[in-house]
């Protein structure tokens, strides 16, 4: 609880990864949709095949700055650990 109050402990990239499992499953819905609906059958299947894929790469860049930051924090505290 300490780590969470004190931004220790990120929460953001769990959410992150619903948020990304929240719009897949948006993305393939709309997809099907626009294909059966709004008789846009090519669209709704570039939709479908495409729309997974670009969203993995915006949810990856977001979690790569997390990422990067629990990695700077290992250096920080390795080096602080040297210099004792």
């Amino acid at each position: 609880m300490k780590d969470f109050l004190t931004f220790k402990k990120m929460i953001t990239p769990m959410i992150i990864q619903v948020l990304f499992w929240i719009g897949v499953a948006a993305v393939v819905i709309g997809g099907f949709v626009s294909m059966f609906q709004y008789g846009g059958f090519w669209k709704g299947l570039l939709m479908v095949l495409i729309g997974p894929f670009i969203i993995r790469l915006w949810t990856e860049l977001l979690i790569i700055t997390f990422s990067i930051n629990d990695s700077l924090r290992i250096i920080k505290n390795n080096t602080k650990k040297d210099t004792e």
